[in-house]
């Protein structure tokens, strides 16, 4: 899978921040320019990606080939 972020902005105004395909905390390293832009973050939701390490994403995408 493909790194990416997707930043969704509502009609509010309220903008979420959503990354896919990290492992681990990678995920906050490379979203953190956008944190520090948008201001301090009102929620966050861990997902299964953020707990998994590195090794088993590398594991999981050989299989998948």
């Amino acid at each position: 899978m493909n790194k990416t972020i997707e930043i969704t902005v509502d009609a509010k105004g309220a903008v979420v921040v959503e990354t896919k395909g990290f492992a681990g905390p990678s995920c906050k390293d490379a979203s953190r320019f956008l944190e520090q832009a948008l201001g301090e973050p009102t929620a966050e939701r861990l997902t299964a990606e953020f707990h998994q390490s590195a090794d088993q994403r590398v594991e999981q995408r050989q299989q998948q080939q």
